[in-house]
């Protein structure tokens, strides 16, 4: 039983370190989501002109792509806009290049004409608190940051039902335990039945 208890106190110390970072992040970002009609946000926008080479031009207009980018086109566009286009989707329409940029925090888009060989970009971030928000989210944040938010998930859960073991463990010294778990249960389930319609 000793060893059984010493195993459960490990699991949670270790679920809890592993968690403490992450959720509190979680708990930041969920009142600044929460309340994110009374958080002024003023976003920095920046906008870029630009022009195709012409031997790249004439390039796209002898042979026009219908999708995806040529590399060529892709190290320019790259070079001029000092961005990374990997794993971007890009879609030709009338013969005009168009490619969202979305990522954490903000927003982005470029279009190109082969035709007249304009290039045009915009960006626009809205601050580290937007950027920590679709942190929470997920939102634009790639397979990696997915990744991490199932393991942290894992171990918050791992966190949650060790400290409820422990809980049960030590509850005859604590008469206190039992009502506050479930009133840690009733309160959000009355709040939902009652005002969330």
């Amino acid at each position: 039983m000793r060893l059984w208890l010493g195993t459960l106190r490990q699991w949670h110390w270790i679920s809890s370190a592993l968690c403490l970072v992450g959720m509190l992040l979680f708990a930041l970002t969920g009142i600044t989501l929460n309340h994110a009609a009374q958080i002024e946000a003023r976003p920095a926008i920046s906008s870029h002109e630009g022009q195709l080479p012409e031997p790249l031009q004439r390039t796209l207009l002898e042979a026009p792509p219908e999708q995806g980018l040529p590399e060529p086109l892709r190290q320019w566009l790259e070079s001029e806009l000092q961005l990374s286009l990997d794993g971007r989707e890009a879609e030709w329409t009338d013969g005009e290049l168009y490619v969202a940029l979305p990522r954490p925090g903000g927003d982005a888009w470029l279009s190109l004409s082969p035709e007249t060989g304009e290039l045009l970009s915009e960006s626009t971030d809205r601050g580290w608190i937007a950027y920590l928000n679709d942190l929470h989210k997920g939102r634009n944040t790639g397979g990696a940051w997915s990744l991490f938010i199932d393991l942290f998930a894992v171990a918050c859960v791992v966190f949650s039902l060790t400290g409820l073991l422990l809980l049960q463990r030590h509850a005859g010294a604590r008469p206190t335990t039992w009502p506050m778990v479930g009133l840690g249960l009733v309160v959000p389930l009355l709040l939902a039945l009652l005002f969330i319609h």
